[in-house]
């Protein structure tokens, strides 16, 4: 199953990534203003090099401004170095994100900068040669404050998006721990009843897949949930497989009988927020649920294992898709200087908190341009001290320390 993620995960990250841009939402871009920040084109060089930024913890903590954030990347602007923002963060769509960043680092950007972990989940919308369009299918999306992730889906072009106050404010017996008044002002009608046994109706609910779109909020009703759907028959909620546990079949039967596909937005066990001690991420939710699918169906020592898709750092399809992206503003940004195609980026500084996914996913990505992706470790975010699990390029105090690392190596005098 891990080769078969794999391939799923390249076969998805390999439309380029202006396709994505195509999808309701995605086309409102705002193109890079230089204006605050101009230099004389006559004697301005066109770099080899590049930065790419995790954001919390390297540039914010929580909605602020880290120290000197703002400076490290006026400077990168000014000289027209091209960077982009890399995050496992989510939860709202890419312009309002983009909108509160340039607010809060007082500096221009846009979303052609700016990739987050559910980003690449609008080139689902219409599919690819390896997986079908869900444009018009029922997808359950969980994650985030109230349904914001869903209107994020919708904006993204999903037609019919379900979210867990749908199903709880009509069924409320489905979790009886959860008060649905918690969810009444924004859950809306089931677009079909569920399956129960005394009603059975010809058109029960069917999900076609399941997205993890940010840190969920009530981890124990998308937990009920998620559980439900893929032990149901082809994704009808309220139904059970009469494959599971059958030894004669892959994975002893479980995610055997057209379950929803399940997507996972961001790895990150923990991130940094602004309590002084990280705190658990979608990553921990990950690990929370796999442990009941553990416990429900025997897991590894049964021989079952829990099918999903990742995305995010620090995987090598985020990166690829990151620097699809990097490599159109470097051209962007070279025109501007000269009528030659630029060089091609010899170096990408990836700097982040995080060893287990920036770090990692630096240090482990193949370019698909010969771009060298070097790895820079800030003690602003969840790293503070000590041997990290994966060792970056250097550890360095925070953003402005990592971009003067950077321009240094690089031979840039500014």
């Amino acid at each position: 199953m891990a080769a078969r993620s794999l391939h799923l995960r390249r076969a998805i990250f390999s439309t380029s990534w202006k396709a994505s841009l195509s999808s309701k939402g995605l086309q409102r871009r705002h193109r890079f203003d230089q204006k605050s920040y101009s230099v004389d084109a006559s004697s301005a060089r066109v770099p080899d090099f590049a930065f790419a930024f995790d954001i919390d913890g390297v540039l914010l903590r929580s909605s602020a401004a880290l120290p000197r954030a703002q400076e490290a990347l006026g400077l990168l602007t000014k000289e027209r170095i091209p960077f982009i923002l890399l995050t496992n963060g989510g939860g709202k769509h890419e312009t309002e994100r983009v909108a509160e960043l340039t607010k809060a680092l007082r500096l221009p950007l846009d979303t052609s900068m700016f990739v987050q972990s559910h980003t690449p989940f609008a080139e689902l919308v219409h599919g690819n040669d390896r997986t079908a369009a869900l444009k018009d299918k029922c997808i359950m999306v969980t994650g985030g404050e109230r349904d914001n992730c869903r209107k994020v889906a919708e904006d993204y072009g999903f037609t019919n998006v379900l979210s867990p106050a749908d199903i709880i404010v009509a069924y409320p017996d489905i979790m009886p721990f959860v008060h649905t008044q918690n969810y009444a002002d924004y859950g809306r009608p089931l677009p079909r009843p569920l399956h129960e046994p005394h009603t059975q109706p010809l058109e029960p609910l069917k999900v076609d897949a399941i997205f993890i779109f940010n840190d969920p909020r009530d981890w124990a009703l998308d937990t009920q949930l998620i559980l439900d759907l893929l032990l149901s028959h082809k994704g009808i909620l309220g139904t059970v497989s009469p494959h599971n546990n059958n030894p004669s079949l892959p994975n002893r039967g479980y995610q055997q009988d057209g379950q929803p596909p399940l997507y996972f937005s961001n790895p990150d066990l923990h991130w940094a927020a602004k309590y002084h001690l990280p705190r658990l991420g979608q990553g921990g939710f990950r690990e929370a649920f796999e442990g009941v699918w553990n416990a429900v169906t025997g897991g590894q020592k049964n021989g079952v294992s829990l099918q999903k898709t990742m995305f995010g750092k620090p995987y090598q399809g985020t990166y690829e898709f990151a620097e699809r992206r990097l490599v159109d503003h470097h051209k962007f940004l070279a025109s501007s200087i000269t009528s030659d195609p630029p060089p091609t980026l010899k170096d990408v500084y990836m700097v982040g908190d995080n060893p287990s996914s920036d770090i990692l996913g630096a240090n482990q990505y193949s370019s698909l341009n010969g771009s060298n992706w070097r790895s820079i470790l800030v003690r602003s975010g969840v790293y503070s001290g000590g041997e990290p699990e994966h060792l970056p390029g250097v550890i360095v105090d925070d953003v402005w320390d990592a971009v003067q690392w950077g321009l240094k190596r690089s031979g840039w005098q500014n």
